[in-house]
């Protein structure tokens, strides 16, 4: 399971997946506050929409081929982190909440 912490936490304790669109999905921690939601509008501002005009614009490139339909569907699901990363968790599908 991954919960909270730094971005090396994150990618040290992936457990082999290959990535992250493919068998994991995230929630919203219910212990972030005021300064997740200033990080994420201040993301929003500087990083954030470009980064999700490029998940569009890459999936529907993706989604013009066969073999590339899953990526592009992958590449859409990454629209919402894209735009407010800051206060969620990633966890497997198949836990529908994060444990503390």
């Amino acid at each position: 399971m991954l919960s909270g912490g730094t971005a090396t936490h994150l990618w040290r304790d992936r457990e082999g997946c290959g990535t992250i669109p493919f068998g994991y999905t995230t929630v919203e921690r219910q212990d972030a506050g005021a300064p997740s939601c200033i990080g994420n509008v201040l993301w929003l501002v500087l990083a954030g929409w470009w980064l999700a005009l490029a998940h569009i614009v890459t999936g529907i490139a993706m989604c013009l081929t066969i073999i590339g339909i899953p990526f592009g569907i992958a590449n859409f699901k990454l629209i919402p982190i894209s735009l407010f990363p800051l206060g969620r968790d990633i966890v497997r599908t198949d836990q529908p909440f994060a444990s503390r």
